[in-house]
């Protein structure tokens, strides 16, 4: 069972400067609020050069001291990214195996809709709790792609 997550949101920049400011842009400035148990991002280890690249890898790490190992798996500059996070440790871990990332953006009137979507697949003991994390992510997703707003428009 695989839950799949998606929030969009409209931003008024062209679809390649929203896509080089969500891929390029540092996550601990995009991540930075807590959605109940979704911790914010503190720091990223191990990134080397801008995150543009596939296969590049690099080590987030959360709020909680869990760590997330994320690799870059497609770049189809400028409407689409996609990554995957595995070797997920720390208070997520009993939670999920598996994440599967993606980032789109599509012209919409004079600006582009940002879509960010999870496909999560949780381990035999968190499949009881995708309801909750589902919510939850919502929320943080929509915290995130505000933030996401406010970078491209400074």
């Amino acid at each position: 069972m695989t839950l799949h997550l998606s929030q969009s949101r409209a931003v008024p920049v062209p679809v390649d400067e929203a896509f080089v400011g969500v891929l390029e842009h540092p996550l601990p400035e995009i991540f930075r609020r807590r959605m109940l148990a979704m911790p914010p991002i503190r720091e990223v280890r191990g990134q080397i050069g801008p995150w543009r690249e596939v296969g590049q890898t690099r080590t987030i790490v959360t709020a909680d001291g869990g760590t997330l190992l994320e690799t870059l798996t497609s770049v189809e500059r400028p409407h689409r990214a996609a990554y995957s996070i595995g070797d997920v440790r720390g208070p997520m871990r009993p939670l999920v195996e598996r994440i599967e990332g993606r980032w789109s953006f599509e012209p919409v009137g004079t600006g582009t809709r940002i879509t960010w979507q999870w496909d999560v697949t949780p381990t035999a003991a968190g499949r009881f709790a995708m309801p909750a994390f589902a919510r939850m992510w919502r929320g943080y997703a929509r915290q995130a792609l505000e933030e996401v707003e406010s970078v491209l428009l400074r």
